[in-house]
């Protein structure tokens, strides 16, 4: 994970069976609202995780198979 700016980071995970598909993770400050901005465009993830320590995690999956994440803190 790379902080990019105060409070803003970026995850990118390296699959290589996955080439020619992109799959990024960007840590938004505040996940819920964030999340509900995205579905009153009308999209709902096709994703949704919660890790062992909380943190929160929303995918996003377009036609040609290329992932958007958005993370967040424990609720």
């Amino acid at each position: 994970m790379s902080q990019i700016a105060e409070h803003r980071y970026v995850y990118i995970d390296v699959r290589p069976e996955h080439a020619g598909h992109a799959m990024h993770t960007v840590f938004v400050g505040d996940f819920d609202a964030h999340i509900s901005q995205i579905a009153e465009r009308g999209l709902e993830p096709a994703e949704r995780e919660t890790y062992a320590n909380g943190v929160r995690k929303a995918t996003f999956r377009d036609p040609d198979g290329n992932e958007i994440g958005f993370g967040g803190d424990p609720a």
